[in-house]
């Protein structure tokens, strides 16, 4: 499992995935052979999955983002699967969850304007299969968006 410096390496990368081996070795007080071996492991174990760069949205000019929530017409055995294919073939979906309770999916849409949600929204989500319902929530602000744990 994971140990105090496991635990300090996880905390400043998360902090900073941009930091070289060197310098988070530094800030967590270990060597950068110790660091680069704990890495390498806790990448071999699956606690490190990926290295990502978040992309700002609204930077690129969508101004707009939505989340969707569906619920399914459930009487169709494939309904969930055949939603889900057809929501990944669209390109303004930026995120896909699935949940148990009252809401199925839950898709987060991105849109240059209103024009251009209004767009997405009649001709690419309105005839996704199997939706018996569709809640939309429109995001005014972030408030608070981390990848961190309380390590």
């Amino acid at each position: 499992m994971l140990d105090d410096t496991d635990r300090r390496l996880l905390r400043h990368l998360l902090a900073d995935p941009s930091l070289a081996t060197a310098a988070l070795a530094d800030l967590a007080g270990v060597t950068t052979a110790t660091c680069w071996r704990r890495i390498e492991r806790l990448r071999a174990s699956g606690v490190i999955r990926a290295e990502q760069v978040l992309i700002d949205w609204r930077a690129l000019g969508y101004a707009v983002e939505v989340s969707l929530r569906f619920t399914l017409d459930k009487t169709n055995p494939r309904a969930f699967d055949e939603f889900l294919d057809a929501a990944r073939e669209v390109p303004e979906v930026i995120a896909i969850e699935t949940f148990l309770g009252r809401v199925d999916v839950r898709l987060n849409v991105i849109a240059r304007d209103m024009a251009h949600y209004q767009e997405v929204y009649r001709r690419k989500i309105l005839v996704l299969p199997h939706i018996s319902d569709i809640e939309a929530l429109m995001l005014i602000a972030t408030i608070k968006e981390s990848e961190g744990l309380p390590l």
